[in-house]
């Protein structure tokens, strides 16, 4: 795909959607690390389910200590993987206290010092909340942006590598929430919809036209 393509796709989902905002809900930069931690493998809605309540009753790093692992356990028991997502929450809440005066980091690498932050979180939590141009390349952005030959890469390093290189700076801040959207809602797993692509005649998937019934 050259540039100019690529630069008519951004221009759509600009139009489209102008200031496109995460799905998940929370109210401050530590609730946001947090929702992101346990939104791994599991979707935005449920994490919001679950956090609906968890931030009523904690939501600071000593609030989540003193609630302790069991009740963080049965909080976010609806969550994927919610043995192990409550030891993260401990233990990071725990680090931020002792560490970073209970605050959230605003470097990548003090991010992924984290219990449960690897380089996909720390970019949202960048992008976010410290309002970088990050990338953060999730199963999503990685699927669609390989599909539709915006760029190729075989792991999401190389991908969001080259999302960086190649995508204007007036683009950079909402191209991870354009591509995430365009993957959760339209350019799905299975069955993408083509049908109502906003970028199908820019888009270079070899198989679109089977999916236009």
């Amino acid at each position: 795909m050259n540039n100019h393509k690529r630069y008519l796709i951004l221009l759509e989902f600009k139009r489209n959607n102008p200031k496109p905002k995460t799905e998940l809900i929370f109210s401050s930069t530590f609730e946001l690390l947090i929702s992101v931690i346990l939104s791994a493998q599991t979707t935005d809605n449920q994490v919001n389910k679950a956090t609906r309540k968890l931030y009523s009753i904690a939501n600071t790093p000593n609030q989540i200590l003193d609630l302790g692992i069991e009740k963080i356990k049965y909080h976010i028991k609806n969550v994927g993987l919610s043995n192990i997502k409550s030891q993260y929450l401990i233990k990071t809440s725990k680090i931020l206290v002792n560490k970073h005066k209970g605050l959230v980091p605003n470097t990548r690498k003090k991010l992924m010092n984290l219990p449960g932050v690897g380089r996909k979180t720390a970019n949202i939590i960048l992008n976010i909340a410290f309002k970088k141009n990050t990338i953060a390349v999730d199963t999503h952005v990685f699927r669609v942006v390989n599909r539709i030959n915006f760029v190729s890469g075989k792991n999401v390093f190389i991908v969001e590598k080259k999302l960086v290189q190649l995508i204007p700076i007036e683009f950079k801040f909402y191209a991870h929430s354009w591509f995430v959207l365009h993957g959760r809602y339209i350019c799905l797993k299975r069955n993408p919809k083509c049908n109502i692509c906003i970028i199908f005649k820019f888009c270079e998937f070899s198989k679109k036209i089977n999916y236009l019934n």
